[in-house]
């Protein structure tokens, strides 16, 4: 016997426009964002929080604990903001930390807009979710983490090698870091990039 059984009422997000993925002409255009799960070794719950430059496919930050919120991503931009400036835009997909008030108001007092992919179509956020996919396999699926500090002093090094030591097909032979340098030495000299 089945039983009508009131359910919730689903929380619709706002339709998105359908957006072209666009590759950046310059550093610190577009900046993608996005939050992956994991688990240590005794079970416990930890999430990522990842910041990657569409330009030159840099990673700028990794934040990881058991739980990031809407004001802890305020923290994390007001650190990368003083390390290293801020972006044009954010783009995100439609999770509640990236929703949050504290979050989209930062963004806007700090003249940063925010492109927010449609629900369902992760490609449309294709930097970060290629980046995410690379950072699994060579950092958290490789290792068994027992705390939350081996898993950052592993990512530290690791974050090292992938801006500084990688060559990446996309930037033609070049580390994010070697791209970026090469642009601003072209941006230097007058020569369009």
């Amino acid at each position: 016997m089945r039983l009508n059984l009131r359910r919730a009422a689903k929380r619709r997000l706002p339709k998105r426009e359908r957006v072209a993925l666009y590759v950046p002409r310059l550093p610190d255009t577009v900046w993608s964002v996005d939050f992956m799960s994991d688990a240590l070794a005794c079970g416990r719950r930890l999430r990522t929080f990842n910041v990657v430059d569409d330009f030159n496919r840099e990673v700028l930050h990794i934040e990881m604990d058991t739980s990031i919120n809407s004001h802890r991503l305020v923290r994390v931009f007001e650190q990368i903001k003083h390390d290293h400036g801020l972006p044009q835009v954010v783009r995100s997909d439609n999770g509640p930390e990236f929703l949050g008030e504290a979050f989209t108001s930062w963004l806007k007092v700090n003249g940063v807009a925010i492109q927010y992919i449609q629900p369902g179509k992760p490609n449309q956020n294709a930097f970060i979710e290629r980046f995410n996919r690379t950072f699994r396999e060579e950092v958290l699926d490789q290792h068994l983490f027992t705390r939350l500090d081996d898993i950052r002093e592993a990512t530290h090094w690791w974050m090292i090698d992938y801006n500084e030591q990688r060559p990446h097909d996309a930037l033609g032979g070049l580390t994010p870091t070697e791209y970026r340098n090469q642009h601003a030495r072209r941006s230097t000299f007058g020569v369009s990039a």
